[in-house]
C-alpha cells in the first residue's frame, strides 16, 4: 500500500462483492474516510460454493481493479468478511494457573490458546476466538482481568469455524489475483461492529444479518457475545418462491420482490393491481397481481423471523431484549419488513446503517448491506493495526509483482 493509514477490505458475498480502499488520520481512531469504493457481481458462488474458480477470480479482480482506479492507491493486501453457510459456533472452557501473582497479556492469550487448541474440530479452520468473559478466581463476569492478582484464570470462549476446503478455495482465489490476505472475520461478527453502539452492546441486542445465502443471528449482553449462529434461510427464498409460483425467471423475481411487492397487503384494503411479466422483460409471458405477490412474499418473511425467534427462546430472550433487535443485509430493503419483524419477534425493530461517511462525490456507505465490511475495517483498526498480513510468501511476492505490471500495460 502507498501508506500506513490506508487500508482495503473487501466483503465476498454470493450475489455481490465489495471492494473499498480506506484511509485513517490517525492509529485507533474510528474517524476513516472512503477514498474508493466498487460493487461488482458474484455470480460463481452457490451456498458458498465456488461454482466457477475462474470466474469468482474474475469478478474478485474487477472489483478491485475499480476500487484502486477510483482511490489511486496500489492494493497489496486486504481484509476479507464473508458470510459462509459452512460457519459453525462452539462455546469452550478453559482454566489455567497465573503464571506470577498479577494476570498479565501472556496469561490471557495463553488461556485462550488452550481454549481454542483443546476443541476437537476436523475438516474445519478457527477463524476467531471471541472471550465472552473471564473467571478470576471465583469472581465471574470479568471483561478485562490484565493486572488483578489471582491464581487461577478461566475463560468462556467462542469459536468460529467454517469448513477448510472452502476456505482454502477463498484464499486460493485472492492469492492468484495478487493480493495477500491481512485477516478475515466472519460477518457473524463483523456485521454487529458496523451497526451496533456501545450501549447497545451494554444491555441485551440481537443484530439480524440477513444475507442471500443464510441468516445470521448475533446476540450481545454487557458489551459481551452471548450467542451467534447461522440458520439455512435467506433472503434468496423470497425471490425463488416469487419465480415458482410466479413461473418467471430469477431475474423477474428479484425486480417483482424489490420493486413492486408489499408484505400484509391485504385484499380487503388494497385495490388490485396486475402486474404483467412483459413490462418488467420483453420475453417474459403472464402476469401476476399485488395481491397475490403479497402472499407469497409475506408467508416467507413469516418463516423466516419465526426460526429467528426460536433461536432467541434458545438464551432465554425471545421478545426480552431491551435494546431491541437490528436488521441488516441487502434482504432487509423490503417495505413493511420492520412491522412484519415487530410482530414475529415482539420487539422494536429498526434497520441498521453503518456511520455515514461521504467523501467521496455521491458515494455513500450508509446502507445496511455495507455493515459488513465497514465492521471489518473498525474489528482491523481495533485489534490488527499494523500487525503483519498472513501466509506472506515468494509465491505471493511474484504474482503482486505480476499483477502490477499488468496493470502498467495498455
Amino acid at each position: 500500500m502507498a501508506s500506513e493509514n490506508i487500508i482495503t477490505s473487501i466483503d465476498i458475498g454470493s450475489s455481490k462483492i465489495r471492494t473499498i480502499v480506506w484511509s485513517f488520520a490517525e492509529e485507533k481512531s474510528r474517524d476513516f474516510h472512503v477514498l474508493g469504493v466498487w460493487v461488482s457481481n458474484s455470480h460463481a458462488i452457490r451456498k458458498w460454493n465456488i461454482l466457477d474458480m475462474e470466474e469468482f477470480k474474475s469478478n474478485l479482480d474487477n472489483s478491485l481493479e475499480e476500487a484502486e482506479k477510483m482511490s489511486g492507491e496500489q492494493v497489496t493486501w486486504v481484509n476479507l468478511s464473508f458470510n459462509s453457510s459452512s460457519f459453525d459456533v462452539i462455546t469452550s472452557k478453559w482454566i489455567i494457573a497465573v503464571s506470577w501473582d498479577e494476570i498479565s497479556q501472556e496469561d490471557i492469550d495463553r488461556v485462550l490458546d488452550m481454549a481454542r487448541n483443546w476443541v476437537d474440530l476436523p475438516n474445519r479452520e478457527i477463524l476467531k476466538v471471541v472471550p465472552e468473559y473471564f473467571i478470576v478466581d471465583l469472581e465471574e463476569g470479568v471483561k478485562n482481568p490484565i493486572g488483578m492478582s489471582a491464581r487461577k484464570l478461566e475463560v468462556i470462549a467462542h469459536i468460529f469455524s467454517m469448513n477448510k476446503n472452502i476456505l482454502g478455495n477463498i484464499k486460493k482465489a485472492v492469492a492468484d489475483v495478487g493480493i495477500e490476505i491481512y485477516d478475515i472475520y466472519p460477518n457473524l461478527l463483523s456485521a454487529p461492529e458496523g451497526v451496533l453502539t456501545k450501549r447497545q452492546k451494554e444491555l441485551w441486542v440481537v443484530c439480524i444479518d440477513m444475507w442471500a445465502s443464510t441468516t445470521g443471528i448475533t446476540v450481545y449482553e454487557e458489551g459481551a457475545l452471548k450467542y451467534s449462529v447461522v440458520i439455512p434461510i435467506w433472503g434468496d427464498s423470497v425471490t425463488n418462491d416469487i419465480a415458482l409460483w410466479a413461473r418467471t425467471s430469477i431475474d423477474v423475481a428479484e425486480k417483482l420482490k424489490t420493486q413492486y411487492s408489499e408484505i400484509w397487503l391485504e385484499e380487503w384494503v388494497a385495490k388490485e393491481k396486475e402486474y404483467f411479466m412483459s413490462d418488467i422483460a420483453p420475453n417474459e409471458e403472464g402476469a401476476i397481481t399485488n395481491i397475490y405477490l403479497s402472499q407469497i412474499v409475506t408467508a416467507r418473511y413469516e418463516e423466516i423471523f419465526y426460526f429467528i425467534s426460536q433461536e432467541l427462546k434458545k438464551v432465554w430472550r425471545d421478545g426480552m431484549l431491551p435494546e431491541w433487535a437490528i436488521l441488516v443485509g441487502g434482504s432487509v430493503k423490503q417495505q413493511w419488513i420492520i412491522d412484519i419483524a415487530k410482530k414475529s419477534l415482539r420487539l422494536p425493530v429498526f434497520i441498521g446503517l453503518p456511520v455515514e461517511k461521504e467523501s467521496l462525490t455521491e458515494t455513500s456507505i450508509s446502507d445496511p448491506v455495507f455493515s459488513w465490511v465497514v465492521g471489518s475495517l473498525i474489528l482491523w483498526n481495533r485489534y490488527s493495526y499494523r500487525r503483519s498480513p498472513l501466509n506472506i510468501n515468494i509465491s505471493w511476492f511474484f504474482s503482486s509483482i505480476v499483477k502490477v505490471f499488468k496493470k502498467m500495460l495498455p
